[in-house]
């Protein structure tokens, strides 16, 4: 009998998923939005059309685009999809609008038995500034993350002793002046973890960048939509397809068209995204494939993501 050993690193598979050239994200709106009624959403696309075909138009008519929607059924649960998603629908129809994917927000927490906001979390490599001593705790313990060098940390010091100097934050690479960011990515009311919002928006945004793995496995795979939509959010896949001739879900960039009320979220977005390190293995499949159609792809994630605010 012969025996061979091999480390498991050596026989590990990334899969690959399909990319289109632009994902494009309709909008995203909150509870109180959905409870104004149908009227309401198809203001809010009316307003999104005319950018959505702008996005079209810059990218060339050959180019594979495909749209997406994100529910907010992780915060708060409202109505239910079955009367939800078809407002959705009609709503974006009238405005010339088709949405190819809908997706959950839960699903940025959790989809099926991946604990997705884990695993990002475990991809993030903080980005200390010069002179940070470690007087403040780590951040899988705070939930903070920062882009540069927080203010003078509380502390005592010695009777008759100098007073502490105050000092600004200072974000670290700043051109010229410093626009600080401090992010919470999570708190604990009860106990429990509760994922941030620009949190769980960094986590869809890497799911539309077709960026993320478990065991070489897609996190999520869109799910045809079936023929009668389930009455409770936890039975509805975390990404459903509605449109069965639509280009792959994931795409080499992303634009989304949202409310200007956004603005703060994505900021947050983009000093998260910017300390994530992707797994190597996926950012070399995914800059070859790249450059098998001859596309400029850019190295930093922030620069694959894009925005209009309303």
């Amino acid at each position: 009998m012969r025996s061979a050993f091999t480390e498991e690193t050596a026989e590990r598979r990334v899969e690959s998923t399909p990319l289109s050239h632009v994902s494009i994200e309709l909008g995203h709106l909150y509870m109180e939005d959905y409870a104004k009624g149908f009227e309401h959403i198809r203001a809010q696309f009316r307003l999104v059309a005319p950018w959505v075909e702008t996005v079209r138009s810059s990218v060339g008519g050959k180019a594979r685009v495909s749209t997406c929607f994100l529910i907010d059924d992780y915060f708060s649960q409202f109505g239910s999809p079955d009367a939800v998603v078809p407002m959705v629908i009609a709503a974006a129809g009238e405005t010339g609008l088709t949405i190819d994917y809908l997706a959950r927000e839960a699903g940025c927490a959790r989809s099926g038995e991946v604990d997705v906001a884990r695993l990002v979390l475990d991809r993030i490599v903080a980005d200390p500034a010069p002179g940070t001593n470690g007087a403040r705790p780590p951040l899988v313990k705070s939930g903070w993350l920062c882009n540069g060098r927080r203010g003078p940390e509380a502390g005592g010091f010695e009777a008759m002793g100098a007073e502490a100097q105050w000092h600004p934050p200072v974000q670290n690479a700043a051109r010229r002046h410093s626009i600080f960011v401090d992010v919470e990515l999570w708190d604990e009311p009860d106990g429990a973890r509760v994922w941030s919002c620009p949190y769980l928006a960094s986590v869809w945004q890497l799911m539309r960048l077709g960026l993320l793995r478990d065991h070489g496995k897609p996190v999520v795979r869109p799910v045809p939509a079936a023929e009668t939509l389930p009455s409770d959010w936890e039975t509805l896949p975390s990404l459903v397809q509605l449109n069965p001739k639509a280009q792959p879900f994931s795409a080499y960039r992303t634009a989304s068209v949202l409310p200007s009320r956004f603005l703060p979220v994505e900021l947050a977005v983009r000093t998260i995204l910017s300390q994530v390190a992707v797994d190597p293995e996926v950012l070399h499949q995914v800059a070859g494939r790249a450059h098998g159609e001859r596309l400029q792809l850019a190295d930093e994630l922030v620069d694959r993501v894009s925005y209009v605010f309303l």
